[in-house]
């Protein structure tokens, strides 16, 4: 029997909110010259409805001893709340007060392909677009660019829909 070495902890949702929880990872020194310096994996979840609310267990694979850096996203009707988290042993510190944060909007009366992001190795990628209707990520198509010597991905945005994306990155100031 194989046993798990991971940690969960759980979260209800609110009638009309749906949280998504993601990791933050800090490329290693060697191949910041090639990668992004932050990438992000999604939790996985479980999810057990209990009445009207959503009770979801979020699992994570890899405990660090310092800490696992968490970034939260709970999708309302018409907006994200953010919040920066950390699971440490057995407990998660979640921020009190949601992040600000910059943004941009993409909109387009046409389809459109959003294209030309970096990947890193394990593909995955420094910019994270998700339908926030769905909470699903908006999957890219992979494709070799010659001219580069890269690995990029194009994705494909429907019109008179609007999309969250992010990216995690340090504070220039």
């Amino acid at each position: 029997m194989e046993e798990w070495k991971g940690k969960h902890f759980s979260i209800t949702d609110p009638k009309g909110v749906n949280t998504v929880i993601y990791e933050v990872y800090i490329t290693n020194k060697e191949y910041l010259h090639k990668y992004p310096k932050y990438t992000v994996e999604r939790l996985r979840t479980t999810e057990t409805l209990v009445g009207e609310l959503s009770r979801k267990t979020f699992y994570v694979d890899d405990p660090q001893d310092n800490g696992n850096q968490l970034i939260i996203f709970s999708f309302a009707k018409d907006k994200v709340v953010i919040n920066n988290g950390l699971l440490i042993k057995d407990e998660v510190r979640i921020t009190k007060k949601p992040l600000p944060f910059k943004y941009n909007t993409i909109y387009s009366e046409k389809e459109t392909e959003l294209k030309d992001f970096k990947y890193t190795p394990n593909l995955k990628r420094a910019i994270t677009i998700i339908d926030p209707e769905t909470t699903e990520e908006i999957k890219p198509v992979l494709y070799y660019d010659e001219a580069t010597d890269e690995v990029k991905g194009k994705c494909k945005l429907k019109p008179y829909k609007s999309y969250f994306a992010f990216e995690i990155r340090d504070d220039k100031k």
